[in-house]
């Protein structure tokens, strides 16, 4: 039977989410829970340790998502830890390594968390939303009054 626990260890105030060997359908809901958790313990980033891991499947890649995009809306990020070759490739042809960054270990990615910790999350604010509405009503005034041709 695989191991299909994600124990949680928080170190310097980061937590870090150890997947096992093989993340599928039968365990990727595991993994969404302890990443939520995980998540909801301090301020939004943390480190998913797959140092272990030598597949996952679609099911986990949503789960990576999930995760990515809660981390993002707290102003926080996930950082991936993994080894090998199979699970990086995986992240490669899905675009996850564009999109989550990976580093070569659990150690080197706490190591980035101070530098995207510092750097400013602009919260999207009514004032934001108010400009964006109000430039893209002045172009659709443009282009009905023929200022501007619409392409």
């Amino acid at each position: 039977m695989r191991d299909a626990s994600f124990p949680v260890e928080v170190v310097r105030g980061v937590p870090v989410v150890a997947a096992p060997e093989e993340i599928d359908t039968t365990n990727a809901d595991g993994l969404r829970e302890a990443l939520h958790q995980a998540a909801g313990d301090g301020s939004g980033t943390l480190v998913l340790d797959l140092t272990r891991t030598r597949f996952c499947d679609s099911a986990a890649i949503h789960a990576l998502v999930d995760a990515h995009r809660r981390a993002r809306g707290a102003g926080g990020q996930v950082l991936l830890a993994f080894s090998g070759t199979a699970v990086p490739r995986i992240f490669e042809i899905t675009g996850i390594d564009r999109v989550i960054p990976g580093f070569p270990s659990v150690a080197e990615a706490l190591a980035h968390v101070p530098a995207i910790e510092a750097r400013p999350v602009v919260p999207l604010t009514r004032s934001y939303v108010g400009l964006g509405a109000f430039i893209l009503l002045t172009w659709d005034f443009m282009v009905w009054r023929g200022w501007l041709v619409s392409t």
